[in-house]
């Protein structure tokens, strides 16, 4: 199989990359095969023509990305070279590699784990530093370490269950079956405190969303922009002047963040405004974090302040026009006054959600899915009645722990993983 690993387009260099049982003799089809990971120059040639004059890198299995024979073609970047060498690489006998399928077979030749297959399309998508961070721990095993930690508790659990089996009637310490089941219920509390915070893995990879809402007038579109550094939202005196949801994306400590400006909350019979109130109530909902603005020159809405008991953070804006009458973080948007103290809040309340620190979490709904299935197995363990329904409880436990890696029952969730792959990779 081949693909076009660099990217699409016209560029100094392409790389084509190829991999499989036939690499060697596809490679040979079209010049003299260099020596194992040595960058050599060569002419590309096929039925007597020259394609190119490319550097050429050969990598014989297993040690190489996927485990198999591989190699790289680093061409010229036109188009119409990397279109001429791919046609020569299909009469070879090559075949075009499908989307992951170079990381696919570096799983299933044992080069990677699945949880660090995953950090591989994580760190080709990171945008932000945190981001890269995050996804290059998973890649370098972070994840697969702390499971190999959960699964040598559970597997030296299950070799005590199994000891009380096999051996009931000999002198054996007393209380080993009690002991087992109070360490998988330390295990199991464990598990679910890791559950408990994998949103913030999910929110760095995926990203945040902040919503500001406020009363009409309050200048939330003003603060929008202010923080965006752009003018992403109309600003007018106007009162009811944004009626849709407007979004910024911008990256506060590390993270992306979607700013989303909204309509203004009032009751009114106005039904466009109406429509767009009851989209800024689903905004707040939907956020991870409220910014709930108040004008200083006027008195706290109702709605608004009720915001505040939900953990919404206070801006009081428009604090160059009178003294802010209620307690939260005063600001100009328009003079800019107090939006370095509002910033950092955000950069405090972010790093938070995003559970940004050096420790591999669970960044993924699969992983959390794993991860509950197997509390699931140890939460049937205390009322299993017989030794033998307690040892299969905890190989339940451990099948489930499984999947978080690949180390078994992989093959239902093999194709969701590596859809996300780009072609070449």
């Amino acid at each position: 199989m081949f693909a076009l690993a660099s990217g699409a387009g016209r560029a100094a260099v392409a790389v084509l990359r190829l991999s499989g049982p036939g690499c060697g003799a596809v490679l040979d089809g079209l010049c003299r095969r260099p020596l194992p990971r040595m960058a050599s120059l060569r002419r590309l040639r096929h039925r007597g023509l020259v394609l190119d004059q490319a550097l050429v890198l050969w990598f014989p299995g297993p040690a190489s990305y996927t485990g198999e024979d591989s190699a790289e073609l680093h061409l010229h970047g036109g188009p119409a070279v990397v279109a001429a060498v791919a046609d020569a690489l299909v009469a070879l006998g090559a075949r075009p590699a499908e989307p992951g399928e170079f990381t696919r077979r570096a799983f299933v030749h044992g080069k990677l784990d699945l949880t660090a297959a995953e950090g591989v399309a994580d760190l080709i998508e990171a945008e932000t530093e945190a981001q890269r961070r995050q996804a290059l721990r998973q890649l370098e095993g972070g994840l697969a370490g702390r499971y190999q930690g959960w699964a040598g508790r559970l597997a030296r659990l299950l070799a005590r269950q199994e000891t009380f089996i096999e051996f009931e009637d000999e002198d054996l310490p007393e209380g080993l079956d009690a002991a087992v089941a109070e360490d998988a219920a330390a295990l199991r509390d464990e598990l679910a405190a890791e559950i408990a915070g994998a949103a913030r893995g999910e929110a760095l990879r995926e990203g945040l969303r902040i919503a500001i809402l406020g009363a009409p007038n309050a200048g939330k579109s003003s603060l929008l922009n202010a923080l965006a550094g752009r003018e992403a939202a109309i600003v007018s005196p106007q009162a009811g002047t944004t009626r849709d949801v407007v979004e910024a994306r911008v990256v506060i400590a590390g993270v992306p963040v979607l700013l989303a400006d909204t309509a203004g909350l009032r009751e009114t019979a106005d039904a466009i405004e109406a429509e767009g109130v009851r989209r800024a109530r689903a905004q707040g909902q939907a956020a991870e974090l409220v910014l709930a603005v108040f004008a200083a020159d006027a008195a706290p809405d109702a709605e608004t302040l009720a915001l505040l008991e939900t953990g919404a953070l206070a801006v009081v804006n428009k604090a160059d026009l009178a003294a802010p009458a209620l307690a939260g973080i005063a600001v100009s948007a328009r003079t800019g006054a107090g939006l370095p103290a509002l910033r950092a809040a955000l950069e405090a309340a972010v790093r938070a959600r995003a559970g940004l620190s050096d420790v591999a979490g669970l960044t993924r709904p699969r992983h959390r899915a794993a991860l509950a299935d197997t509390i699931a197995a140890l939460d049937a363990l205390p009322q299993a009645a017989l030794p033998e329904l307690r040892a299969e409880a905890l190989r339940a436990a451990m099948r489930a722990l499984g999947r978080l890696t690949g180390a078994m029952g992989v093959e239902a969730i093999l194709d969701l993983v590596f859809s996300e792959f780009c072609i070449g990779k």
